[in-house]
C-alpha cells in the first residue's frame, strides 16, 4: 500500500477568500457569520448566513463561463485552482489518465433551480437556460475540474449529505493509496444560501433562527436551536508519496487513515449514541495503525443542532473511553456555518492546517455548555498545541458518516 500526502490546498469560505485567509481567520475565531446579502430573506424567518464576501466570479472565471455555471461551481473551480497552484503540478505534463477529480456536491446548482423553476412558471417552461440542466447536476463541477487541467482518469462527484465531500476525500484516498491514480484533485462546493435552500432546511426546524450572528451557530451550547447555513468550497491536492518527494512538493500531512459508515436509523436524526460514528472513527485509526489515545485533536462535525452534537459527544465517549476527556476538540461551523456538502472538505483543510501550524482552532459562540456535551471543545480561543494525529468528521442526511485521518508531515 502507498502513501498519500497532501500537496495543495484551495478555499473560498465565509472567513476568506483563500485558503490561507480562511485559516488564518479560523486562528482568530472571527466569526464569518453575518446578515445574508445575496438575497431578499424579508419573507423568511431566517436571515443570517454563512456567505462568502467579495467575489465576483466574473473577474475569476470570465463573464461568459461565470454566467454558464451556478455558484457552486464557481465557487468549486476557485478553490481547485488555487490548490492546483499551490501543488505546483503541470499537468500538461502528467500522465492525465493517473490523475483524478473526486469533487463533490451535497445539492448542486440549488440556485440554479430555482431561478429557473420561477422562469418556467412565469415565462414558460420553454423559456428556461439551455445550460439548466449541465448548471443544476451535482457532478459537474468534477467535470469542470477536469476538463480545465485536462484530468481524464477516474472523475467523480460523491453525493451523500453533508459527509459528500469528506468521503469524496477519503475515497480518492484510497484511489492513490491503492494504486489506481497517482494524483487527485478532492474537494467540494455548495452553494444553497437562496429562498429553497433557507426555507427548506428552516421547515425542518433544522435552522437557527436567531438573527445575531454570535448567538446563532453555537456548537454544544445548552442554547443551540440550529445550524447556520454557509456555502464555499475548498480542496486538496492528494498525491502518491515519492512521487511528491521526487519533485521537492511542500507537504501539508499525509492522509493515514478513513472511515466510513451507515447508520441505516432514521433519515435526518443520528443512530442512537452515535454507534454509527464511533465505528466510523475506530475505523480511521485502525487503519492508521495507531490507537485512539494517540489522537490530538479531533475537527468535530458539530452543527449546532441539539441531536448532532449530544450523539457526535456520545460517539467520541464511545470511540475513545476515558481519553476522551483528554482530547482537543472543536467546531469550527461556529465561525463559517455549515457549508453543506462542501463541509468535509473545509474542515479538513482546518484539521492538516490544525497539524501543520501545532494549534487548534476555537468553537467560538460556547458560552454554557451543555451538560450532556462535556468534552473539550476549545471554547471562545484557540491554543497551540503540538499535534501529531488529527482526524475530522462528517455526518450527513440518510446515516452517512466519514471520519478522515490525517498524520503531522514531519
Amino acid at each position: 500500500m502507498r502513501r498519500v500526502v497532501v500537496t495543495g490546498i484551495g478555499a473560498i469560505s465565509p472567513l476568506g477568500n483563500t485558503a490561507k485567509e480562511t485559516w488564518e481567520n479560523a486562528k482568530k475565531g472571527v466569526n464569518g457569520i453575518s446578515v445574508i446579502e445575496q438575497m431578499d430573506t424579508s419573507d423568511l424567518t431566517v436571515h443570517i448566513g454563512g456567505e462568502v464576501k467579495n467575489f465576483d466570479p466574473a473577474e475569476v472565471l470570465g463573464k461568459k463561463e461565470a454566467r454558464r455555471i451556478d455558484r457552486y461551481s464557481q465557487l468549486g473551480l476557485v478553490a481547485a485552482t488555487e490548490a492546483v497552484k499551490d501543488s505546483g503540478i503541470n499537468f500538461e505534463e502528467e500522465d492525465t489518465y493517473r490523475a483524478g477529480v473526486y469533487y463533490s456536491s451535497g445539492i448542486g446548482g440549488l440556485k440554479t433551480i430555482e431561478k429557473e423553476t420561477v422562469k418556467g412558471f412565469t415565462k414558460g417552461f420553454e423559456r428556461i437556460s439551455p445550460f439548466f440542466i449541465p448548471m443544476s447536476i451535482a457532478n459537474l463541477l468534477s467535470g469542470h475540474i477536469a476538463i480545465k487541467f485536462g484530468i481524464k482518469g477516474m472523475t467523480t462527484a460523491i453525493v451523500t449529505a453533508c459527509a459528500s465531500s469528506a468521503n469524496a476525500i477519503g475515497d480518492a484516498f484510497r484511489a492513490v493509496k491503492d494504486g489506481y491514480l497517482d494524483v487527485v484533485i478532492a474537494g467540494g462546493a455548495e452553494a444553497g444560501i437562496c429562498n429553497l435552500g433557507i426555507a427548506g432546511f428552516n421547515v425542518m426546524k433544522a435552522l437557527s433562527t436567531s438573527d445575531d450572528p454570535n448567538n446563532a451557530s453555537m456548537p454544544f451550547d445548552i442554547n443551540r436551536t440550529g445550524f447556520v447555513m454557509g456555502e464555499g468550497s475548498a480542496a486538496l491536492v492528494l498525491e502518491e508519496y515519492d512521487r511528491a518527494i521526487a519533485r521537492g512538493a511542500h507537504i501539508y500531512a499525509e492522509v493515514v487513515g478513513y472511515g466510513a459508515t451507515c447508520d441505516a436509523s432514521h433519515i435526518t436524526a443520528p443512530a442512537e449514541g452515535g454507534i454509527g460514528a464511533s465505528k466510523c472513527m475506530q475505523a480511521a485509526i485502525s487503519e492508521a495503525g495507531i490507537k485512539p489515545e494517540d489522537v490530538d485533536y479531533i475537527n468535530a462535525h458539530g452543527t449546532s443542532t441539539p441531536l448532532n452534537d449530544k450523539a457526535e459527544t456520545e460517539a467520541i465517549k464511545d470511540a475513545f473511553k476515558d481519553y476522551a476527556y483528554d482530547v482537543s476538540i472543536s467546531s469550527t461551523k461556529s465561525m463559517t456555518g455549515h457549508l453543506l456538502g462542501a463541509t468535509g472538505a473545509i474542515e479538513a483543510l482546518f484539521t492538516i492546517k490544525a497539524l501543520e501550524d501545532s494549534f487548534v482552532p476555537p468553537t467560538i459562540n460556547l458560552n454554557n455548555p451543555d451538560p450532556e456535551c462535556d468534552l473539550d471543545y476549545t471554547p471562545h480561543k484557540g491554543k497551540e498545541k503540538k499535534l501529531t494525529y488529527a482526524l475530522t468528521n462528517s455526518l450527513g442526511f440518510g446515516g452517512h458518516n466519514a471520519t478522515i485521518l490525517f498524520k503531522r508531515f514531519i
